[in-house]
């Protein structure tokens, strides 16, 4: 049995103003060199380079997502709510503190350039040998496994995994806040004390009451303008991109023998697909930056230009197009390459879409993915059923294709484009 601190420690949060920290091995998790490298990844990867206040950190948005799951438990616990485990108190708060302890530099871009998934790092480190491991050990031996299964969402209660991952989770309503706060934008701004308050455990999972539906209405629109004016903006689209094609080429020139200036033992076991988790947890955005500013110096143009585009932000630019057919894309790659240019690395086509929430189908069954609204009469309708202005914006994939070249390179060679391909980039 855990003991409780003998003096609650509390950190100074300035999305959620004070973070309570009631359990001894919350505190010790916290203080593993597994968890404090979060504080080197930041939680919006590039965003930075767009937004220049998105500096916050994995580690911020961690200790976010515990005080929002350890305010909701208080919450169930002082309502004496029969449908939630007092047991599994421990073990949520853990899986919430522990959500994201396996994203790598610059998060879902290096995951994206390497097939990776941060969930799969999540559970080897606190599967594997960790400190984190022998800390969660201490409370039983099959601990860590618990603790894995609800961030793989095969835990046995669902209403378990609902808490720190679905459609109305402790991490989207932190990440949303936070991010807006430290981008400078209104969009995520919700009202959280209200959500929270209509939260209710009920037949093993997270619904909500319905008098609170109007707040979660603005918490699925404010999710949905976040994820357009900040998470998908162009310029860190841009950013993304660029950082992606450095992997790339590092990539290919690794696996061709290319004599690096610079090179450190963690990436060439990236690069070689071959990360243990000892190498994995050296992975942190001060040494993929090292490495960066050091490639600036390569003798090979591809991997120079674009490591100086990222450290110095000289970044793609972009048009926009409503359509894009495999014809017109073949066409491009043809006259870049007929031009001089480099049709892999001078043309990027990419096309963010988003769902932003996934609507209820009459005859389908209620799902993981939906919100539910408890009535008076404790009878659950999926929301959409009942509001407006989230079937508005439900069960449509928005999106736009976007050209990304480096201009300076493009107006050299325009004139050597057929008009109709010099045209669309001439806009």
């Amino acid at each position: 049995m855990q003991q409780p601190l003998t003096e609650e420690k509390v950190f100074k949060d300035p999305v959620h103003n004070y973070i309570h920290v009631q359990d001894t091995i919350i505190w010790r998790l916290i203080n593993t060199k597994e968890f404090q490298r979060l504080r080197r990844i930041r939680q919006l990867g590039t965003s930075y380079l767009t937004f220049h206040g998105a500096e916050h950190s994995r580690f911020s948005h961690s200790l976010g997502v515990y005080e929002i799951t350890r305010r909701i438990i208080s919450q169930f616990e002082r309502s004496g709510y029969k449908d939630w485990i007092s047991e599994e108190r421990l073990l949520t708060l853990c899986a919430a503190l522990l959500h994201d302890l396996g994203h790598g530099p610059f998060s879902h871009s290096i995951e994206e350039a390497f097939e990776m998934n941060h969930e799969e790092w999540t559970c080897r480190i606190i599967l594997e040998d960790t400190e984190i491991t022998d800390i969660l050990r201490d409370v039983e031996e099959d601990f860590p496994r618990k603790v894995a299964s609800v961030i793989s969402k095969t835990y046995e209660h669902e209403i378990v995994v609902n808490l720190v991952s679905g459609p109305l989770d402790a991490d989207r309503m932190d990440y949303l806040l936070r991010d807006a706060y430290y981008t400078g934008v209104n969009y995520g701004t919700i009202d959280i004390d209200r959500i929270l308050r209509m939260l209710r455990p009920y037949n093993g999972r997270v619904v909500v009451k319905e008098s609170g539906m109007h707040a979660i209405e603005d918490y699925l629109m404010s999710r949905y303008q976040m994820y357009w004016q900040v998470y998908f903006h162009p310029v860190t689209r841009s950013s993304e991109i660029i950082l992606r094609q450095i992997f790339r080429r590092a990539t290919e020139l690794f696996h061709a023998d290319y004599p690096f200036r610079f090179m450190i033992e963690p990436l060439q076991d990236l690069f070689q697909g071959q990360v243990s988790v000892d190498q994995y947890l050296l992975l942190d955005e001060a040494l993929v930056q090292t490495a960066f500013m050091q490639w600036t110096l390569e003798k090979d143009e591809i991997l120079s230009d674009l490591c100086s585009r990222f450290i110095h932000r000289k970044l793609y630019k972009y048009v926009e197009m409503e359509s894009l057919d495999s014809e017109i894309i073949d066409e491009l790659r043809r006259s870049f390459a007929a031009a001089g240019l480099n049709p892999i690395y001078d043309l990027e086509i990419d096309y963010p879409t988003d769902l932003p929430y996934d609507i209820f189908h009459p005859g389908e069954g209620f799902d993981s993915k939906q919100i539910l609204l408890l009535d008076r009469h404790d009878k659950l309708r999926e929301i959409s059923e009942v509001s407006d202005i989230v079937r508005s914006i439900s069960g449509i994939h928005r999106g736009r294709y976007h050209l990304y070249f480096p201009q300076e390179k493009l107006k050299k060679v325009l004139t050597n484009l057929p008009s109709s391909i010099a045209e669309i980039f001439a806009r």
